[in-house]
């Protein structure tokens, strides 16, 4: 298909000439008798072309395109005439109109004017796409922070999959962020207006575990005083995260299987169905398939939650990125004390990177904490850390990361900076997969 075409005419004779017209050429076509009609057609973004008569009863075509205006001004409105309605054509065009075309008119003369507004808006809606990406970019970019290939890896993946409805299941070490990537996958999908939901499999007791997933109606056991809706269902329209789900009892694992495949539950002492519409994000440590292999867990299921994954590397995988996460924790945690931030020694650097982190970022904030309240000095190096070529590499990414962002992206002043001849750099650069263009100020080509 060449576009999308909204045509607008109270004549029937009319509509149907303009629809097989435009359809010979390509085009999909909607028509309508009344303006109003057509405006609960026609959104911000809509990728396509409207053509409205200009004398209409009820609401007439100026009073559609001021509306169409105030919608999206950069929507191309293209206005049918009357003999004798020029001047009020011209006032359309005032007014933010794309074209205008006398009565009566050839196919050639309509075609070429919407061929022509459609090349405009298609030009449109891929710069705001363009901007959408960029803003999306620079938005993941300061909730899962990192230079690392890994990390950008990883925030390309959620980006792509945060489009999706597809399930997810998160695979990574205790603290390595599993809850913040569930989040980001939330809130750059279409549900992220909904609510996002999330349960620790592992904290939640056997006894009350269904009640406290599904719900109960009131008197469904002893105890239960009034009724309480569940997780799930507190879920729907949203996403509901479920963490260390390889700790969720088999009985429990049937029922989320049907709650998957029916997209329906029942609450604890109810026979009523209630249509649930939920993503859900689950994540886990250990290796599902063995799960399964022991017994422990449902394979069907897990077909169910595992129509994508993503793998979160380990902190002492992608060591690169531990100075610019030390120096953000110590700085939101001075903030939260309301001190100065401590700088971060050569000496203290060199600890952090020589440290192993088995409790990844968790334990990185930890340290980060402790270095705010000026309590230690940050995690002391261990014995099964980097070697001494690997931690200069890390600290060497480390410095060409810094110098870029500071000179946003200006080579020259990036070489001067680091007293590097421009071929070393650029070998540097590309050995640690730095691109200038990630640098640059926003609106800048990369030229």
């Amino acid at each position: 298909m060449s576009g999308q075409v909204v045509f607008i005419d109270d004549e029937a004779a009319i509509r149907q000439a303009v629809q097989q017209w435009l359809e010979l050429s390509g085009f999909s076509v909607r028509t309508f008798a009344r303006a109003r009609e057509a405006l609960a057609a026609v959104g911000r973004d809509f990728p396509g072309v409207l053509i409205s008569d200009v004398r209409m009863p009820d609401l007439d075509g100026l009073g559609l395109l001021e509306r169409l205006v105030e919608l999206d001004a950069d929507l191309p409105v293209i206005m049918v005439t009357g003999h004798g309605d020029v001047p009020m054509a011209v006032q359309a065009l005032r007014q933010g109109a794309y074209d205008f075309i006398e009565k009566p008119f050839t196919p050639e003369r309509l075609l070429d004017s919407v061929r022509r507004a459609m090349d405009k808006r298609r030009l449109v809606c891929e710069n705001r796409q363009l901007r959408e990406q960029f803003t999306r970019k620079g938005r993941i970019e300061s909730q899962l922070l990192g230079v690392s290939r890994a990390m950008e890896a990883l925030r390309r993946q959620v980006l792509e999959l945060a489009g999706t409805d597809v399930n997810v299941l998160i695979r990574g070490e205790t603290g390595s962020g599993k809850e913040q990537v569930a989040r980001c996958l939330h809130d750059f999908s279409p549900r992220a207006a909904g609510p996002f939901v999330a349960l620790n499999c592992a904290a939640i007791p056997e006894t009350i575990f269904e009640s406290e997933l599904f719900g109960h109606e009131s008197g469904a056991f002893t105890g239960a005083q009034g009724k309480r809706i569940g997780r799930i269902e507190h879920a729907a329209g949203g996403t509901l995260f479920l963490d260390e789900i390889e700790s969720m009892p088999l009985a429990q694992q049937v029922k989320l299987l049907r709650v998957l495949q029916e997209k329906t539950l029942e609450r604890l002492g109810s026979n009523r169905s209630i249509e649930v519409d939920l993503r859900v994000i689950s994540a886990a440590k250990p290796d599902l398939l063995e799960e399964v292999r022991g017994g422990r867990f449902r394979e069907d299921l897990l077909y169910r939650l595992n129509v994508a994954e993503l793998h979160i590397p380990p902190l002492r995988e992608r060591r690169e990125d531990i100075p610019l996460l030390f120096e953000h924790f110590v700085s939101q945690a001075a903030q939260r004390h309301g001190r100065a931030a401590p700088p971060v020694t050569p000496g203290e650097l060199t600890q952090l990177l020589a440290h192993d982190w088995p409790g990844n970022v968790r334990e990185l904030i930890n340290a980060a904490e402790r270095h705010a309240l000026g309590l230690s000095t940050p995690a002391p190096a261990s014995s099964g850390g980097q070697s001494l070529a690997e931690q200069m590499e890390a600290f060497e990414a480390q410095c060409l990361h810094n110098a870029l962002h500071q000179c946003k992206g200006n080579i020259a002043e990036v070489m001067a900076l680091l007293q590097l001849p421009r071929r070393t750099l650029n070998e540097k650069m590309q050995r640690h997969g730095l691109s200038r263009g990630d640098y640059l100020p926003a609106g800048s080509s990369d030229g």
